[in-house]
C-alpha cells in the first residue's frame, strides 16, 4: 500500500485539532437549534462520525449518496442520486457533511435539490475544498483544509474504493491514476 503514496498531506493530529475545531464552531453557530447532519456517502463518513462527536447541540443524521465520477478520476457533471434522505427536511436547519468540494458542481446539484424541499437553513460543511479547482463560485461555510489539486486519498477519500481508512489525508502517486 504504501507504494501507491506519495506523501503526507495533512496528519492525524492536525485532522483532529481541525476537526474539534469545525465542532465547536458548528455548536456555536446553532446553539438552540436541532441540526440535521446530511452526510454525502461514502467519503464523507469518517469525516461526519467525527466531527458528530465534537458538536454539542441536538442533532440527527441522514445520509444521500450521490454520483458524478462514475469509474472516472474526473466527474462528468452529471450528478446522480443513488440513496435519497430518508427523513423530510421541511422546516429544519441542515449541514450539508462532505468530504471534499473539488469542481463545486455535485455540491450546486445537491445545494438546488435540498433548497428546494424547504428546510429552514441550508449550509455546507466540508472536510477539504481543492484550490484552483472550482467551476462554479460556491460559499462553503465550514471549511476544514483548502488543498492542492492533488489525487488525496484517506479519511474517508478513496482510489477505486481503496485508501479511505487510513488515519492521514495522503497524495496519490499521479503514475497510478493519469488518464493521459
Amino acid at each position: 500500500m504504501d507504494e501507491d503514496l506519495e506523501r503526507i498531506l495533512i496528519g492525524e493530529k492536525e485532522i483532529k485539532k481541525r476537526v474539534k475545531e469545525l465542532g465547536e464552531s458548528i455548536s456555536k453557530d446553532y446553539q438552540g437549534k436541532e441540526l440535521v447532519l446530511v452526510g454525502i456517502l461514502r467519503g464523507a463518513i469518517i469525516f461526519l462520525a467525527d466531527l458528530a462527536r465534537e458538536i454539542n447541540v441536538p442533532m440527527k443524521v441522514d445520509f444521500m449518496a450521490v454520483s458524478s465520477y462514475g469509474s472516472s478520476t474526473k466527474t462528468s457533471g452529471v450528478v446522480r442520486i443513488l440513496k435519497d434522505l430518508d427523513d423530510d427536511i421541511r422546516g429544519k436547519d441542515v449541514l450539508i457533511v462532505e468530504d471534499i468540494v473539488d469542481t463545486g458542481l455535485t455540491l450546486k446539484y445537491l445545494l438546488k435539490n435540498l433548497k428546494s424541499r424547504k428546510p429552514a437553513s441550508l449550509k455546507v460543511c466540508s472536510l477539504l475544498k481543492k484550490e484552483n479547482k472550482q467551476q462554479i463560485s460556491l460559499d462553503i461555510d465550514y471549511c476544514g483544509f483548502k488543498v492542492p489539486d492533488n489525487f488525496i486519498v484517506g479519511y474517508g477519500l478513496d482510489w477505486d474504493e481503496k485508501y479511505r481508512n487510513l488515519s492521514c489525508i495522503y497524495v496519490l502517486k499521479p503514475e497510478l491514476y493519469n488518464e493521459d
